[in-house]
């Protein structure tokens, strides 16, 4: 066997998802079945128990996963040792909403082409909610997200910057509205833009639970950013990080509430798993950030 064939090992035991897993490792469904089969048949022992609907690690897995880890790790250092100071390699992959690009990365990104050269990044763009699950599945190496509530205890989170949840209305939209004019605004009565998922979402929710409000949403749209725009359409009142209004081309169409319910804020960061922490360049990614948000 050899480390490719046990970092295929890690990666399957990690997500217990042959499906994801290929993905991450960048094989064929069957090539990974086939990985998995060959090192059972090395080791002669079971070392995944799968049904048509869950995959568990046997036992013997379980003491596998012990020896796999460490001697990647072993096999890792032993390549640094031979390198010594030639330049650092490999690839490293990406996630954030545009604001996070705009915003938080650029000085980063380019501290990082400086120093590591030779690596090749790539840059995903999406809605902020699903940061977290590019992480969880495998398919990022590192993510810019929200502090999520629940954290899993397999995913490491770098704090960066807090930003508050505000409230936002469309100029015209306040001008004709009698409520955000007297400054009593019902949120039963007055129509909400919302995000589709997400942390502000499950935070407006909770509240308007707990204080037995049924709102009524005109509109429900993926990723922050389109919510702005909406709300200055005139759709209703929207709910946005305020990071995300200040970066937004449409900041100066729309108006912050005040006198509304107190959310508590984002804390946004850098997201990664602690097993793509283990590869070089996304350390060292990692490590310039700290020295940047953390350290300065």
């Amino acid at each position: 066997m050899d480390t490719r064939e046990l970092e295929i090992f890690l990666t399957t035991a990690e997500l217990l998802h042959f499906g994801r897993a290929s993905q991450a490792c960048n094989l064929s469904p069957a090539a990974l079945t086939r990985t998995i089969q060959r090192l059972e048949e090395q080791l002669g022992q079971t070392l995944f128990v799968r049904d048509n609907r869950t995959v568990q690690l046997a036992p013997a897995g379980e003491q596998f996963c012990v020896y796999a880890r460490q001697a990647v790790v072993d096999f890792q250092r032993f390549q640094r040792s031979l390198a010594g100071n030639l330049q650092l390699t490999g690839n490293l992959s990406l996630y954030a909403s545009i604001t996070a690009v705009y915003s938080l990365l650029p000085d980063l990104l380019e501290a990082y082409r400086k120093t590591y050269p030779d690596i090749q990044l790539e840059l995903r763009t999406g809605a902020a909610e699903k940061a977290v699950l590019q992480i969880e599945s495998g398919e990022i190496d590192i993510a810019v997200a929200a502090l999520p509530d629940r954290r899993s205890a397999a995913v490491e989170f770098l704090p960066i910057l807090t930003t508050q949840l505000i409230f936002i209305a469309g100029k015209q939209f306040v001008a004709s509205t009698d409520q955000i004019k007297n400054g009593q605004l019902d949120l039963a009565q007055i129509p909400l833009v919302l995000p589709q998922a997400g942390l502000s979402r499950r935070r407006l929710d909770k509240w308007l639970k707990r204080n037995r409000i049924v709102p009524k949403i005109s509109s429900e749209v993926s990723g922050n950013e389109a919510i702005i725009p909406m709300v200055h359409l005139g759709c209703g009142v929207g709910i946005v990080p305020q990071l995300v209004l200040e970066r937004s081309p449409f900041r100066d169409e729309v108006v912050i509430l005040d006198q509304m319910p107190e959310l508590e804020p984002y804390i946004v960061g850098l997201c990664s798993s602690k097993r793509n922490l283990q590869k070089a360049p996304v350390k060292a990614f990692w490590q310039l950030a700290v020295n940047q948000f953390v350290n300065e």
